[in-house]
């Protein structure tokens, strides 16, 4: 797949793009949400900009939230024209000054990336103070991860992205638990148009962190609890659980 002349080099928005950038299929939850929510939408570990591109392209206001300047950078330029405001801040930490939104949306496990109880408690203090009057907050997390590795079990195929000429390939090679998360190693590989090729391993661990749990921690934060919702696993990605939170 060819990202096109104009796609960013900078390798932390490229392996963002070929891990990340095709999924979809939470994408008609947070279009559902978005049109039952009053006023501008908080998209939290935005990223380059899956979602909040696909809801600010649908008319919604989004301020798109990441620790990761390069990856908002390749968001910014990409909205423009758009609906869209970003803010670097880690999930833990963020101010906005008092600013109100109706929907708060956190994909794609993001959540699990916070370092544990202390950490989503930071979150969600932050999350609730950012809430409008009955505001959603909208939490996804993994359903259960499923340890493999590339000797005994068979490993999902690589995502692969070509760009200007260049193929990148995101292999995962093995998920291991440890204690309170489990640990994701991919390997990732550079073909230039040379036929030069470079290998890196990446890590990245997510914690284990059940919706009840969740819920529970939610409610502690002052949220009310409601039904949640469920996005379907594809061949690539696992399934998730959408806790809902209401401020």
């Amino acid at each position: 797949m060819s990202a096109g002349p104009h796609a960013p080099r900078v390798p932390e928005v490229v392996w963002h793009d070929v891990e990340c950038g095709a999924y979809g299929e939470d994408l008609p939850l947070w279009r559902e949400l978005a049109a039952a929510c009053d006023g501008p939408l908080l998209d939290i570990g935005a990223g380059t900009g899956r979602v909040t591109l696909h809801l600010a392209a649908r008319g919604h206001t989004v301020v798109a939230l990441d620790r990761s300047a390069a990856l908002l950078d390749a968001l910014r330029e990409r909205a423009a024209g758009l609906p869209v405001e970003t803010i670097v801040a880690d999930a833990r930490d963020f101010e906005l000054q008092g600013r109100r939104f109706g929907l708060v949306l956190v994909p794609m496990q993001t959540v699990q990336l916070l370092g544990g109880p202390d950490g989503r408690a930071r979150f969600l203090r932050r999350a609730r103070a950012a809430l409008a009057p009955g505001g959603l907050l909208a939490v996804a997390i993994a359903d259960a991860l499923e340890t493999f590795d590339e000797v005994r079990n068979l490993p999902p195929i690589p995502d692969i992205r070509e760009i200007d000429g260049v193929l990148y390939a995101s292999r995962p090679v093995s998920v291991h638990d440890e204690a309170g998360g489990a640990v994701i190693r991919r390997v990732r590989e550079i073909v230039d148009t040379r036929g030069n090729r470079s290998v890196e391993e990446d890590r990245i661990r997510l914690d284990h962190l059940a919706p009840a749990t969740l819920e529970a921690d939610g409610a502690a934060a002052g949220l009310r609890v409601e039904r949640s919702r469920s996005i379907p696993e594809t061949d690539d990605y696992v399934g998730s659980t959408v806790v809902i939170l209401r401020g």
